[in-house]
């Protein structure tokens, strides 16, 4: 939380295709609170599931909240295939809290809303830069780089390839 900020321009350390999971929740109705504060507290503790075996895939993740209603979570995988697999491991604890959401769907949708979206951003379609800040984002859950390493410009950054790998302007195609 009170992290050292990194001095200088610094870009993330991402290195081929970034899985990018935005998840999240809206209070429709306050007052029903036994509705949604299930919902609201199984986030932190998949999170903290998952935080426990890395192998899973969870690179990173931060939380936000856009108003007193919503909230969600930016959540960095190192593969769409390792994000399927939690969201459908019958002992993890999504599976169970998915199962609890729709016996109750009557009665809590109306209560809490519940929304995700999943993009597979392959390399050289991101880049990033942060100006004296701690590790933050895709940073944080790939690691940071002077920005140097990567380029200056967000043109540079975009054209990064993993080491070893060939672009089609590389190989002469």
């Amino acid at each position: 939380m009170f992290a050292k900020p990194n001095p200088g321009r610094t870009t993330a350390a991402a290195e081929g295709d970034v899985v990018v999971l935005l998840i999240g929740m809206r209070i429709n109705h306050f007052w029903g609170v036994h509705h949604w504060l299930p919902v609201f507290v199984a986030m932190p503790r998949m999170l903290r599931e998952l935080g426990r075996d890395p192998d899973r895939g969870l690179l990173g993740y931060t939380l936000l909240t856009g108003s007193p209603r919503t909230y969600y979570v930016v959540q960095y995988w190192e593969s769409k295939e390792k994000l399927y697999a939690y969201a459908a491991a019958p002992d993890m604890f999504h599976r169970k809290a998915w199962a609890m959401i729709n016996r109750k769907e009557k009665k809590s949708r109306q209560h809490v809303g519940l929304w995700h979206e999943s993009y597979v951003v392959p390399e050289g379609s991101y880049e990033s830069i942060y100006a004296d800040m701690p590790a933050y984002g895709l940073a944080a859950a790939t690691g940071v780089l002077p920005v140097e390493k990567r380029g200056r410009r967000a043109a540079d950054r975009f054209a990064h390839r993993a080491s070893g790998e060939r672009t089609p302007e590389a190989s002469g195609s």
